[in-house]
């Protein structure tokens, strides 16, 4: 088996800036104080209940998600590997732009999917196609191994395409909100053998199983009274849960 972990950078001054520059390898100005206070807090839960027991930890180069990288890097005890390949879509010539200047030309990738998100950027198959092949490549790479890859939104609405084995060729009309220093879980195992085909298990195919999305729990407490204390959070439930394996139809 193998676990992936998409946990999406802090908040970013281009999440909540209309006038910061457009945000790619030149204009990304970093996380906000308060993406510095989520990133840290992921990091003390992380650290108190170990419950990812990272083998492996790769992060965009984009500095948005470089730093909440470094901020977490501590709990998993892991240096990180950077890779280009997970950065979010790529805005081209309009990187660095103020973006209530250019807001205005973006297309809507819904309705233009083909259309390049600026002047030598990517259009959303090219995203896509991106992502699905950087995911397999570290997939393929870390077989076996729990993967932590902090990334950002657009990374993890195309691992749902993937991994759901949807086209890509046009955006779907399903908006996922995949909140700041959110935690999504996949796992790619074997599928159990058919009863009905009484297939080996050495010929199972592989499949995704989405175990949790959109987990921020650690940033429910920022401007509560009290912190949430994670060396009392039971992690594990009381035993790991089992996938449900159909029983074969009566004759």
């Amino acid at each position: 088996m193998t676990h992936l972990y998409l946990i999406r950078h802090g908040e970013a001054v281009c999440n909540v800036d209309p006038t910061a520059p457009a945000a790619g390898p030149n204009g990304d100005l970093g996380l906000t104080a308060k993406g510095r206070i989520q990133a840290e807090r992921l990091r003390d839960r992380l650290a108190a209940t170990a419950e990812i027991p990272a083998g492996v930890l790769i992060a965009s180069t984009l500095r948005r998600a470089r730093e909440t990288a470094e901020i977490l890097a501590p709990a998993l005890g892991l240096p990180i590997i950077w890779d280009d390949e997970v950065q979010e879509l790529h805005i081209g010539e309009l990187d660095g732009t103020p973006w209530n200047e250019i807001e205005h030309l973006i297309p809507d990738l819904r309705d233009e999917p083909l259309r390049p998100i600026g002047p030598g950027g990517e259009n959303w198959p090219q995203f896509i196609l991106r992502v699905g092949r950087a995911l397999e490549r570290i997939v393929h790479a870390h077989e076996g191994k729990t993967i932590v890859i902090i990334c950002h939104g657009g990374v993890i609405d195309a691992s749902f395409l993937l991994f759901s084995g949807m086209a890509g060729f046009t955006k779907p009309a399903l908006e996922l909100h995949t909140r700041n220093t959110s935690i999504t879980h996949w796992e790619l195992r074997k599928q159990s053998p058919s009863f009905s085909t009484q297939e080996s298990a050495t010929a199972a195919p592989l499949r995704w199983t989405l175990h949790r999305y959109g987990d921020d729990l650690h940033v429910r407490d920022i401007g509560a009274p009290e912190r949430i204390r994670w060396t009392r959070v039971n992690q594990t439930g009381g035993g790991a849960e089992q996938l449900a394996v159909p029983l074969p139809t009566e004759e």
